[in-house]
Order: structure tokens, then C-alpha cells, then sequence
């Protein structure tokens, strides 16, 4: 049985020294200008104990910008800020992937160029969900999601182009890989379901060939970037988190996607069971979706790469019970990382895990909450 401290090789070039993930977690700390800075890179330093560290995501470009104070990975000065990231991760022993994605209609016009509606796989709204954005009057709060427009084929097909220049971007700034987060109701995973993806063009309608066909185009221009064991993607089955509709075709476009990744060598698929909270992130209700083990093994059989497993870990124990199904080969920890910064020894030693509080998860206090933990040892 594989041990959760053991060493991982993702392709044949990415050594991971354990089996721990540190999943991407979104903690609105930029600079002006959506820059990563120097205090994000001591907290992504602090944290390089992990096997593995997905950023937060980061935007595609200005029109994916679905919440305030997120990174993005497509100026000069974003690029360089990472580069500070990413050389603090390597300078502790760390390796770091970014995660990129694009919000589709989860956005708000104040936050888009010149005021535009947001972008979306059709013209149906997210209802029922927020995003962090300006209200009437300036102020940042979780408002509801616009009303987007649909964009056209060729705008998707330029989208295409777009991604694969942020994963040019993502190199430069020093990553050893990218995620491609097709999770949680976001661009591609709008795209990809069934309900709500009505289009009659190319990238839309029954065929699953058709509505995962935008996710394959930018799965093609990752691995031609980064080649084999620099390209992961995240998805999130069942997941119905921003307002998603439930799929009836779910399992089959999972293993189809699943069949598809594995053909272009894609290094991991980081799949998430647990749903984030409804509503807003501060106030929401939290649900969990589950796939079952009967699918999990469709999904093994189907994906030849690793399998990263994410939603509600908080200890070694459950993390362990996970990995002995032999049906997942690494373990991301979420909020445990938050005030735990030395999680791997933490769990390795059993030593009590610290709690952060909540309301400083998206916060522009500074070091509060963020980089202000101590290692056990140090206590």
C-alpha cells in the first residue's frame, strides 16, 4: 500500500517528495493591478513542505476577472509577481503549478472591460450565486452574478489562443506545471454540461464530443507548452456550486473527458467531491457530492495518470483511508493549509492541527491570517 509521506512522479519529469496537495485556494491578497507581491510569496513559501502546490486561480485575461483582488497571469507586471512566488516555493523545496481558468458568466460588469456583460457559454444567468465585485455605490461586497451574453464560436476559438499564451505566461514566471480548472461552475465546466450548454455550434449541444470540445482545444495547447507531466485538470462531477444545473450526462462526459486526457498525456486529473459553499463563500451552506466507488474505478480505468482527490480532508487518517482504495494516488488539504503552514509534519508526527478564523479568509489586512501562523516547533 502506498503511504501518504511516499514520493510521487507525475509524467516521466515532475518528482513530487509526498503525497500531500496543497489545493488551490483563492485569499485576495494582490497589489494594484491584480499583481501577485511579496507576502503572498512568503505564504506560498512557508507552505512548500506540500508534495504538490496549486496556486489560486489566476485570470485568463481582463474579461475573466469574476472577483476582485484575484491574480492574473497576462501583464508583465502579474508575470513578474509571480516569479517571486514561484522562486520562494524552490528556494524552500516546493513545487507549484498554476492554476488558470476563466469565470464564463460567474462575473459582474463592474468588474469587466468598459462595463460589458459577462461571458457565457448562453445568456442564462447564475441566479442563485454571488461574486465579489462593486455595488451601487463602489463598495466591494458579494453581489449577484450578471446577466452574461453568449459569446460567438469565433470568440471561443480566440479564447483558445488566449490560454495557451497565460501557459507560455505561466513558464516564464517560473511554474513547474499548470492546472486547468474546469471545476466549480466556472468557463469549461459551464461548457461541458449538458443542461446548460445549449449552443448549435461546434462547442455545444448533445454530443459530448461538441460541449468538451473548448476544455480539449486548451488541454492541446497546455501539453504542446508544457509537454508530458506539466498539465493537470480540475473537475468537479455532481458539483452544483454557482448555480449549477445537475446533468443527467455527467458519468459519461466524466469518462469520456477522463479517456480523452489520458490519450494527450495529461500528467493528473484533480477531481473534487465536495461542493463549496452555496451562496457566497462567507455565509454559504456547505453540501457534499459524492462520486461513488464504482465510478472512481471507471475513472482509474479510463485515466492512466495520477488521480488527485479533494473535498473535506482534515486529517492523516482520512487521507490514508482514501489512498488504500488504490484508487487515488494524492491527497489535497484545503482550509487545514490556511493556519497550518507545516501540515505535512503536522500530519506525519500527529501533532494538533491550529484553526484560522474564517473572517480573515479574504481580507486586505496584511499578514493577519495569512502569514502570521507559526510551525508547531516554533510554539
Amino acid at each position: 500500500m502506498i503511504n501518504l509521506f511516499e514520493s510521487q512522479l507525475l509524467g516521466p519529469a515532475v518528482s513530487l517528495k509526498n503525497r500531500v496537495v496543497m489545493a488551490p485556494m483563492t485569499r485576495t491578497r494582490t497589489s494594484e493591478g491584480d499583481v501577485p507581491n511579496a507576502l503572498m510569496a512568503t505564504y506560498y513559501g512557508q507552505r512548500a513542505g506540500a508534495g504538490l502546490i496549486v496556486s489560486e486561480v489566476m485570470n485568463v485575461a481582463p474579461s475573466s476577472k469574476g472577483y476582485a483582488l484575484m491574480p492574473g497571469i497576462y501583464t508583465d507586471a502579474q508575470r513578474e509577481g509571480w516569479r517571486l512566488v514561484t522562486d520562494e516555493v524552490h528556494r524552500n523545496g516546493g513545487t507549484i503549478f498554476a492554476q488558470i481558468f476563466h469565470v464564463g458568466r460567474m462575473a459582474h460588469a463592474s468588474l469587466m472591460p468598459n462595463g460589458a456583460a459577462p461571458w457565457g457559454v448562453t445568456e442564462e444567468r447564475a441566479e442563485d450565486s454571488d461574486v465579489f465585485a462593486h455595488d451601487a455605490e463602489g463598495k466591494l461586497s458579494y453581489i449577484r452574478a450578471g446577466t452574461p451574453r453568449r459569446i460567438g464560436t469565433e470568440e471561443v476559438s480566440a479564447l483558445v489562443a488566449t490560454f495557451a499564451q497565460a501557459f507560455a505566461h505561466a513558464r516564464q514566471a517560473g511554474f513547474d506545471g499548470v492546472e486547468i480548472h474546469a471545476a466549480n461552475g466556472y468557463l469549461f465546466d459551464q461548457f461541458m454540461n449538458s443542461r446548460l450548454n445549449t449552443r448549435t455550434d461546434r462547442y455545444g449541444g448533445a454530443r459530448v464530443e461538441d460541449r468538451t470540445r473548448f476544455l480539449m482545444e486548451v488541454v492541446d495547447a497546455a501539453v504542446r507548452e508544457w509537454g508530458l507531466g506539466g498539465v493537470g485538470v480540475r473537475m468537479s462531477p455532481f458539483g452544483r456550486f454557482n448555480s449549477m444545473p445537475a446533468d443527467p450526462l455527467v458519468e459519461e462526459t466524466l469518462l469520456y473527458v477522463s479517456e480523452q486526457l489520458g490519450r494527450r498525456g495529461v500528467a493528473y486529473l484533480h477531481l473534487v467531491y465536495e461542493l463549496m459553499p452555496t451562496g457566497n463563500m462567507e455565509t454559504g451552506e456547505f453540501k457534499k457530492h459524492y462520486i461513488s466507488h464504482v465510478l472512481l474505478t471507471k475513472v482509474r480505468a479510463a485515466f492512466p495518470g495520477a488521480i488527485i482527490w479533494c473535498g473535506g480532508f482534515t486529517d492523516r487518517s482520512s487521507a490514508q483511508v482514501a489512498l488504500d482504495t488504490g484508487l487515488v494516488d494524492l491527497i489535497a488539504f484545503g482550509r487545514p493549509y490556511i493556519a497550518n503552514p507545516d501540515l505535512v509534519e503536522r500530519l506525519q508526527n500527529d501533532w494538533p492541527l491550529a484553526e484560522a478564523d474564517r473572517s480573515t479568509y479574504y481580507t486586505r489586512r496584511g499578514e493577519m491570517g495569512y502569514t502570521d501562523f507559526p510551525t508547531f516547533k516554533a510554539l
